[in-house]
C-alpha cells in the first residue's frame, strides 16, 4: 500500500504558494536544500500550474528528485497549448540532465525534440510518444482501475440509481475518469444509469464556472453521485455539490476538505512519486523504457483504501461496509479476476 495521502491538500497548497512567489513566468528556480552537485532538472507544464493539483504534484515530484540528488530544478510553465513547443525548445537549450514534461499535450513536441536531441534525456509523465525513443522514459497510469473502484462506491451509495461525471475533455485518455466510473457502479448495482458531461471549451482544465453549471445540470436530473475530473474546474463541481446536496468524488489528491460532508472519496494518482521515480531511473542509466502504474504498483489508489482515512473529511470513512467491498474489488482487479476496460484502448 502507498503511504497515506490525507495531507495532500496541504501539500498542494504549499506547491501553489511556491509557484505564486514566482508568478507564472516561464522559468521558476527550485533550489533544493542539498548542495548543488552540477545536476539540473527541468519540468515543463502544459499550462500555468495555478490551482491545478495534478500539475502541483508534478512540481513536487521534480523538487523531491532535485533534493534527493542534490540538483537544481526549474519549472517552465506554458501559458497554453500554443506555447508548449517553445517552452520545450527553451528547456532543451539549457541541457538539463533530465527534461520532464507532464501531460498528453507533449506527445508531438517530445517526439520531435528527442529526434533532434539524441543526447538529451526526457521524462514523459502521464503519456508517451507513439514511437519509442532510447532517450525518452515514459511513466503512464492505469487510472481507469481506480476510477472503477470509485464507481463501486457510487453504485453502493446511490439512492437514485443515477451517477454521473463532469470531466474536462471527451477524449479516450480523459474518459478514463468517466466511463469506468459508470462501469464500476453497474458492477455492484445493475440498476444504475450513468451520465457523463464534458467541460470542453478554451479552458477545459481551468473553468470552474462551466464545470459547476454541468454539475448542477446533473443534479437537476437526480444524479446523486458525481465524479469530478476537470482539474481547477473541480472547485465548481464541489460548489454545486454543496448547493444541491449530491455526493462528489475528487481526483489526483485528497479533495475531501474542499467540501466536507459532500466529497465521498478521491481517485489518487501518485504523480509526485512517479515523477521522482522516473528521474531516479534516468540518472541511474535505466531510462528509455515505459512503466505503467496501476493499483498493483501503487501508482493509483483511493483515499478510502489508505491508512489515515479516519483523519480525513471523506464521507467514505463513515461507511465501513463499503470500504470492505472496495478492498475486495481492488484485490480482484489486481489478481485479474475483474477486468477494467481501458477507454484509451492501451
Amino acid at each position: 500500500m502507498p503511504p497515506a495521502r490525507s495531507h495532500l491538500v496541504a501539500v498542494a497548497s504549499v506547491a501553489l504558494c511556491t509557484v505564486a512567489l514566482t508568478g507564472c513566468n516561464a522559468n521558476a528556480d527550485r533550489a533544493p536544500a542539498a548542495a548543488d552537485d552540477g545536476r539540473s532538472l527541468i519540468l515543463v507544464t502544459p499550462e500555468p500550474v495555478g490551482v491545478n493539483p495534478f500539475l502541483q504534484l508534478a512540481v513536487k515530484g521534480v523538487e523531491d528528485a532535485a533534493a534527493q540528488h542534490g540538483a537544481s530544478s526549474k519549472v517552465f510553465q506554458s501559458q497554453d497549448a500554443t506555447t508548449v513547443q517553445q517552452q520545450v525548445e527553451a528547456a532543451v537549450a539549457e541541457q538539463p540532465d533530465v527534461l520532464a514534461v507532464v501531460g498528453f499535450e507533449f506527445a508531438d513536441s517530445i517526439a520531435a525534440a528527442a529526434t533532434a536531441n539524441p543526447d538529451q534525456q526526457f521524462l514523459f509523465v502521464d503519456a508517451c510518444t507513439t514511437e519509442q525513443f532510447p532517450n525518452v522514459t515514459c511513466a503512464v497510469f492505469r487510472e481507469h482501475e481506480a476510477t472503477f473502484l470509485a464507481g463501486v462506491e457510487a453504485g453502493l451509495l446511490t439512492t437514485t440509481n443515477k451517477v454521473g461525471a463532469v470531466v474536462a475533455l471527451d477524449t479516450p485518455q480523459i474518459r478514463r475518469f468517466s466511463d469506468p466510473f459508470g462501469a464500476g457502479a453497474a458492477h455492484v448495482n445493475p440498476q444504475v444509469s450513468f451520465t457523463p458531461l464534458y467541460v470542453g471549451g478554451p479552458s477545459p482544465f481551468n473553468d470552474p464556472a462551466r464545470a459547476k453549471e454541468q454539475a448542477l445540470s446533473l443534479a437537476a436530473q437526480s444524479v446523486d453521485q458525481v465524479i469530478a475530473s476537470s482539474a481547477a474546474g473541480n472547485l465548481g463541481v464541489f460548489d454545486a455539490a454543496k448547493q444541491s446536496g449530491f455526493a462528489a468524488f475528487g481526483v489526483d489528491v485528497d479533495q475531501c476538505g474542499l467540501a466536507p460532508g459532500q466529497v465521498v472519496d478521491n481517485v489518487i494518482k501518485e504523480v509526485d512519486r512517479v515523477t521522482a521515480d522516473g528521474v531516479e531511473k534516468i540518472l541511474a542509466g535505466q531510462g528509455g523504457t515505459t512503466v505503467s502504474y496501476g493499483l498493483a504498483e501503487g501508482g493509483v489508489t483511493l483515499t478510502g483504501l489508505e491508512e489515515g482515512l479516519a483523519q480525513t473529511q471523506c464521507v467514505i470513512a463513515q461507511h465501513p461496509d463499503v470500504q470492505a467491498e472496495l478492498a475486495r474489488v481492488r484485490d480482484q482487479i489486481v489478481s485479474g479476476e475483474v477486468r477494467v476496460d481501458d477507454p484509451a484502448g492501451v
